[in-house]
Order: C-alpha cells, then structure tokens, then sequence
C-alpha cells in the first residue's frame, strides 16, 4: 500500500496529537492511571468507572472526519474518540502519548464457512442473524476442517508504522500492538461450525463428537498462540489497553520479572480473555467437562485471566475458580452479586457491568440508575470494583445518556467512598 500524506491531512492529524499528548500530561489523566496501578494490586481507592462509548460518538458532531486519504481517517478517527471519551464522557479510561499501529496478520479460516442470513437493521444496528453450520454430521463431517494457517505482513506493518511515526514526529511515540482476538474460549467457534442446538444436543447423545471437537479447536489456538510467540508478534498489554471484557490492562505484575525491555513477549508476559456465554444453559460438571478442560490449557498459558462476559459466572464458579491465573471476573446483569463480592474480596477484581437497559429505554430514569449502582457499591463495598456501562446500542438516540450515566456513578461513588 502506498501512503500519500497531503499537507492538510498531516495538520489535521498533528493538531489532534497535541491535543492527546496535553491530554495525557494532564493531572486527571495521571490521576486515573494511578489509581488502575493501585486497583489491579487489590488497594482499589474507589470503583473504577467505564463506557463503551462507540455509539455515542458516532452521533455526535466530534465524529465528523476531514481527512482525505483512508489510512488518515482511520487516524483521524481514532483521536477523535480518545479525545472524546476524555473531554466529554470523563469516565476512567487513560490515555498514553502514544499512537498505536497493529501487526497485520491474516488467518483462514477452518476450510469451512457457515451460511449466515441477517435480519433487516433497525436504526443502523443488526436486529438478529440466523446460520446454517457447515458441520451436520460430526462423524461423516470432521474431516472437512482444517487448522489455520496464518501470516504476517511485516512490511506492510512497518510501512504503516513509519508513515504515522512521520506524522506525529516530536509529539505522539507510535507503538506497535497485537490484536488477534478478542476472546480465546472456544464455544463461540464451536456453535458457528455445528450450531446452538446441535452442540447442546451432542453433549448427551453424541459427547465424544464434542471432545473430538473441542480437542481440535484447543490445539488449533495452542498452534496459533505458538506461531505468534515464535515470530514475535506478541506485544505488552499491561497499560492502557483493553482487557477481557471491558477493563484496562494496568499492572505492575506483567510483564513476568525476569522479562527486560527488547526482549520478545511472552504468553506468560499479557493479560488473556477467556468466557463461555452460549454454555449458561449446562450444568457445572457439564461445562468443566466439555468446555473448561479444553480453556484451561490456553487461559494458563498466559500471565493473567479475565474471565466471562454476559454469562452469570455464580453458577459454575466452583469450576471457573480452578483456572491458576484468574485475577478479573465479568459479573454481569445475571449474577448474584452477593455470592460473586464474597468471593471476589480483594484478590479477583469485581467487574460489574450495569444492564445497558437503563441508559436505552425511552424514559431515562435516573433515579433507577442511581438505585442500580448504590446496589452495586452496597455489596461490594470491600471488593476491587469496576462499574462498566457497555453492550451500549442505540442511546434512544441521545448520545449524552453515557455521560450523565458516569456522572452519577461518581455521584453516587462520592456519597459512600
């Protein structure tokens, strides 16, 4: 690919960066940072507040982009948003004075693709999606799927990466980033290849197709996570980034001690995000032996685990419990809260994600906003909290819903911390 850096663009682009870089200098800013350092070392001064804030600025004016090439737009785009979510939403996020670029790796797929059929958009976002599995017969079928395979794109990487570190000369340090998943726990590839039903079904009438399965998928990510150690394209997730389903990543524990700057990322040096929503229907024996057996060996091969996301973890705890490295745990709108704070106490951080349904609904009622995170904070009061709004759709339309939800978060933080 090759860059054209028009004049404009490249004035557009620095004077966004020097807004980030006063933005990260500035005493708020490392306020947040430091008290992410104190939360992940289980010495939480307060709850730490979230957004996932996409939709709300994409309905605002800060959106609108005035770049001309593509690469500089999806620049452009980027430091509109952090500036954004540090300007207007003011919740917890950090931002370093850095730019990051990502590694361009592609991978195929399993030799097979379902047939996927979507439902008409409502207000810009997917209603519903139906697909038909490409694996009907999981005897007859298996040998249909292959391992992936995978590359890099070194030099369309380092060219990406040397024409921003051009443009943010003397302001932003470009940093490299690896992003090649979002989550290592398996079911959600399983039920694409044979579907919901089917997966539910065989676990009683057909378990050693599932463990067949399964088996195949655990050893297809070990291959993957191996082929990305040996190219070294692993790169530290320990600050500013986004973990599991929905934190930072800052800590002090990663990278490992004995790892020293230059020296290649390990498993063991990155935060990984393991979860099973589509399995909340099993039972707890039935989910340590078809779906935990087969995350245990991935999850530990890393530094530290965040694990689950919509599912109600309460219920399979004893199990999830097991993993080595488990040190943050979604709770979702369908836990119970009260088990996972005893639990959790001070050594697994409480990841509490608010029901999306109060900032969406076409009355915004903030007094039931306020009951849900005094709820929230009454019961763990002594755990290492986050309070996150996400799984955020449509706003009813009013994309300053999420910053008077952070607002009264701190408002109702302040009343008891």
């Amino acid at each position: 690919m090759e860059y054209v850096i028009f004049s404009k663009d490249r004035e557009i682009l620095r004077r966004l960066a020097e807004q980030k870089l006063a933005a990260a200098h500035s005493p708020e800013n490392l306020e947040r940072r430091r008290l992410w350092y104190a939360h992940d070392a289980g010495r939480g001064e307060r709850p730490m507040v979230l957004t996932e804030a996409w939709v709300a600025f994409e309905q605002l004016p800060e959106s609108r982009l005035e770049c001309r090439e593509e690469w500089a737009r999806e620049a452009e785009q980027i430091l509109r948003w952090e500036l954004f979510q540090f300007h207007h939403l003011q919740d917890d996020h950090v931002l370093e004075p850095v730019f990051d670029c990502k590694w361009q790796v592609f991978i195929s797929n399993y030799g097979v693709e379902p047939q996927i059929t979507w439902a008409d958009t409502a207000g810009g976002n997917v209603t519903s999606r139906c697909w038909k599995p490409p694996i009907a017969d999981l005897d007859r079928d298996f040998e249909l799927l292959k391992p992936r395979t995978y590359s890099v794109d070194r030099e369309g990487s380092l060219a990406s990466k040397a024409v921003l570190e051009e443009v943010f000369s003397g302001i932003l340090t470009v940093r490299m980033r690896g992003a090649f998943w979002w989550t290592t726990g398996l079911t959600q590839i399983l039920i694409d290849l044979i579907g919901l039903d089917t997966m539910m079904m065989f676990m009683c009438t057909h378990p050693e197709g599932i463990h067949r399965l399964m088996a195949f998928l655990r050893d297809d990510h070990l291959a993957f996570i191996d082929w990305l150690e040996r190219e070294r394209l692993f790169t530290l997730n320990n600050l500013n980034d986004c973990i599991g389903s929905g934190s930072m990543g800052y800590s002090r524990e990663l990278p490992q001690p004995d790892w020293k700057e230059g020296d290649p990322v390990r498993t063991k040096d990155l935060w990984v995000l393991s979860e099973s929503q589509e399995t909340v229907s099993i039972s707890p024996a039935m989910f340590e032996e078809f779906v935990f057996y087969y995350q245990q060996p991935i999850a530990e091969r890393f530094g530290r685990l965040y694990y689950g996301c919509c599912e109600p973890l309460h219920i399979k705890w004893p199990v999830i419990r097991k993993f080595s490295n488990l040190r943050r745990v979604s709770v979702s709108p369908w836990c119970d809260q009260t088990f996972m704070a005893e639990v959790c106490g001070r050594d697994i951080a409480f990841s509490r994600k608010s029901n999306p349904t109060l900032v969406s609904t076409p009355y915004f009622d903030e007094s039931s906003i306020r009951a849900d995170l005094r709820e929230t904070i009454a019961i763990a009061r002594n755990c290492n909290l986050e309070l996150i709004m996400k799984d955020v759709h449509t706003l009813a339309g009013d994309p300053y819903r999420l910053r008077r939800w952070v607002q009264l978060a701190h408002e109702v933080i302040n009343e008891v911390y």
